[in-house]
């Protein structure tokens, strides 16, 4: 199923800072107008590196070369 909310009403929030291996970092799915977000999925290219039916965050921790992209 597709998102229950237009995708143009989602944002990613990430650290304006540049980040550096060993950092750690934090991405937040966001929604405007108050609404919930559920099944929340974190992709890197077409795959998918995260899922969580309540969270709304991915937190990678050291981060590494491989997270970039």
């Amino acid at each position: 199923t597709g998102p229950l909310c237009s995708v143009d009403q989602l944002v990613l929030q990430v650290p304006a800072q540049p980040l550096l291996e060993g950092d750690t970092v934090t991405l937040r799915c966001q929604v405007w107008q108050n609404m919930s977000v559920t099944d929340v999925k974190f992709y890197r290219g077409d795959d998918e590196v995260s899922r969580s039916l309540s969270g709304t965050e991915l937190s990678l921790s050291p981060l590494q070369l491989h997270h970039s992209g």
